[in-house]
């Protein structure tokens, strides 16, 4: 067989490219057709890299911790008995655009500027409570760039990081006198005196006594409690809480549930009947559905659902279904299996956790009553949905008033005060209840 390079996958218009983290296989290894052989990170979400064609890798082309751009080759799978390539194999630069050879000749430019240098006394990067690339750090390195300096500079990536356009800016304006950085276009920060901590709030240090165990935060969480810190930090956060009976829906389901999964091949769970509810609100509510850039609100057309997902590590991932308005129940529920299911594997594309206008989380699941939700920027709104339980309630009848037993839940809508009143915020709500509590029975899907 020809030798077959590993590509890395295209993941997004707006991913150019990725962190090598683990490598699932080694060199001299063999694979299967479409087996995991490598995991990634990008800014936004993990993934695996699958293999393309049956063999044996032959050569590993980009190491663990190393950074690989798009389009790129990053490994050679062959046969058995072939012999590993000793140069990159010319489709691997044929592949690289020009704006891809422009910033390696960059990157080029600083590493030949830092080896002339002075060699830089070594600094730990990890200090910090922001995250920082492999790459950014390796440049932030070779330049001698000391913590604070690096902690002070705007970035212009998802969520405010730096990337690597923002660090070889600053090494331009330091070179010319002064700070030169392009604007960024992420989340507006609040005022905040000079020497304020940019991104999160450092945690005084503490001694350690007894009987312990310290555990280093993952690449996921250190971003998640980032994202966290900054949305507390940006949004004036407010909660409003209804209480919804929602016996119709309960009994519609499960009359419905396993009808549906022979007819349409799909699990028929409760959260796609709320998100369809959310969504007829927020076309009743358009307001809810905008983001804030500085002074001016940004009214979305699109109603784009995230939706919030434990994974099996514990962390927290939003896929989002996009135009959710379009689609009818069981389109929405095909969208919520797929991507719960995508979740937990890991093989969710970046583009796929991305454009979300509204949020809700399923903290019912967990067997929670009801929960305050830290708003998903720059999002203005997020609802959280309680688990389900019996009460005994007063029901009106024509002949008069009777106790029954029904099926309530909490509904908790967390919302930016700056731009969502509590008239608006609690309207919205209410209107998300009234759905689920009118729900009709007689409905096929």
């Amino acid at each position: 067989m020809a030798q077959i390079e590993v590509i890395l996958p295209k993941m997004g218009e707006s991913v150019a490219e990725a962190t090598i983290t683990t490598w699932l296989k080694s060199e001299g290894d063999s694979v299967e057709s479409e087996e995991a052989i490598v995991e990634i990170a990008t800014d936004k979400v993990d993934s695996e890299v699958p293999s393309p064609a049956e063999g044996k890798i032959l050569k590993i082309l980009v190491q663990e911790g190393e950074v690989a751009k798009v389009g790129q080759a990053i490994a050679i799978i062959g046969a058995e008995g072939d012999v590993a390539p000793t140069s990159p194999t010319p489709s691997s630069a044929a592949n690289e655009s020009p704006a891809q050879e422009a910033a390696a000749q960059i990157e080029s430019e600083v590493q030949q500027a830092a080896q002339t240098a002075a060699p830089a006394a070594k600094i730990d990067y990890s200090d910090s409570d922001r995250f920082y690339s492999p790459l950014v750090k390796s440049i932030a390195k070779e330049e001698g760039i000391a913590l604070e300096e690096l902690d002070n500079i705007s970035g212009t990536g998802n969520e405010g990081r730096v990337t690597k356009k923002d660090i070889l800016a600053f090494l331009e304006g330091r070179k010319n006198g002064g700070v030169s950085q392009p604007q960024a276009a992420a989340v507006p920060q609040p005022s905040a005196p000079a020497k304020s901590a940019p991104a999160t709030q450092t945690t005084p240090s503490t001694s350690l006594s007894g009987d312990v165990e310290v555990i280093e935060m993952d690449r996921m969480r250190k971003l998640i409690s980032d994202h966290m810190i900054k949305s507390k930090q940006t949004s004036a956060h407010v909660t409003s809480f209804v209480e919804a009976d929602v016996t119709n829906i309960v009994n519609w389901r499960n009359k419905m549930k396993k009808h549906f999964e022979q007819q349409e091949g799909e699990k028929l769970t409760f959260t796609p009947i709320f998100i369809e509810a959310i969504v007829k609100a927020i076309k009743d509510f358009p307001m809810i559905n905008i983001s804030i850039e500085g002074d001016k609100i940004i009214r979305k057309k699109n109603i784009n659902i995230g939706m919030a997902a434990a994974l099996p590590s514990g962390n927290l991932i939003v896929p989002v279904i996009k135009n959710a308005d379009r689609l009818n129940l069981l389109g929405i529920t095909k969208s919520v299996n797929d991507l719960a299911k995508r979740a937990r594997e890991n093989k969710l594309l970046p583009d796929e956790i991305q454009g979300g206008t509204y949020t809700v989380s399923n903290v019912g699941t967990f067997g929670n009553v009801f929960g305050t939700p830290i708003i998903n920027q720059p999002q203005v709104a997020i609802m959280a949905v309680g688990a389900i339980k019996k009460k005994p309630a007063v029901i009106e009848t024509e002949s008069g008033d009777t106790i029954g037993i029904r099926h309530f839940m909490y509904l908790s809508h967390s919302y930016d005060h700056r731009v969502v009143d509590g008239a608006l915020g609690g309207m919205f709500v209410r209107r998300v209840a009234d759905y689920l509590e009118n729900w009709d029975v007689t409905r096929e899907a």
